[in-house]
């Protein structure tokens, strides 16, 4: 008996296909592992950002002398790189206050796009002395000094926030005196 072994293989359009779909695969591979390294670059300059708004605007709270002034912008070179920003101010409702914005940009000044950072805060002086009255967290009522300056939590006349005066019921002008204190009740003790 003659046996005739036929070696079969794979034609061509086998191979073909199996390289249009490990093809397929690689390139679906290589667009998710771009867009991770994107994404990555783009915290990683988002936080750089961050960190300059937040210097800029410790600045700003630091050196009093551009409280004048509605905005300035400069550029700076941190992370390697080159950054640009602008700081603004705002007036507020309180005349002694302003509001400070600060943005940041990736780039040099002629660079133009979208802030990657801004960062706001407020920038004035006290609304009043400090020492003048300490607030009392255990009861919500303000607590006026002792002659030496320092607060007495818990004693002395309330008073009203900044004013050094006792608060007043509307419309009699009688003093609101406070009532005791009482502590919480302790739960009786399970045997």
């Amino acid at each position: 008996m003659n046996r005739t072994r036929q070696s079969r293989g794979f034609t061509l359009v086998e191979v073909l296909v199996a390289l249009v779909v490990v093809a397929l695969g690689l390139t679906a591979l290589m667009v998710a592992v771009n867009g991770t390294a994107r994404t990555s670059g783009f915290l990683r300059d988002k936080s750089l950002a961050q960190w300059i708004a937040l210097n800029r605007l410790s600045e700003v709270r630091l050196n009093v002398t551009k409280f004048g002034q509605n905005t300035d912008t400069g550029e700076l070179d941190f992370g390697s790189r080159k950054w640009h920003y602008d700081t603004r101010y705002f007036n507020t409702s309180i005349a002694s206050m302003k509001r400070v914005v600060v943005r940041v940009y990736s780039g040099d000044a002629k660079t133009k796009g979208n802030p990657l950072a801004q960062a706001v805060g407020f920038l004035g002086s006290s609304l009043s002395q400090p020492g003048l009255a300490m607030a009392d967290w255990t009861t919500g009522i303000s607590t006026a000094t002792v002659p030496g300056g320092t607060p007495t939590p818990g004693t002395g006349t309330p008073t009203t926030p900044g004013t050094g005066t006792p608060p007043t019921t509307p419309g009699t002008g009688t003093p609101i005196t406070p009532g005791p204190v009482r502590p919480p009740p302790v739960p009786p003790a399970t045997p």
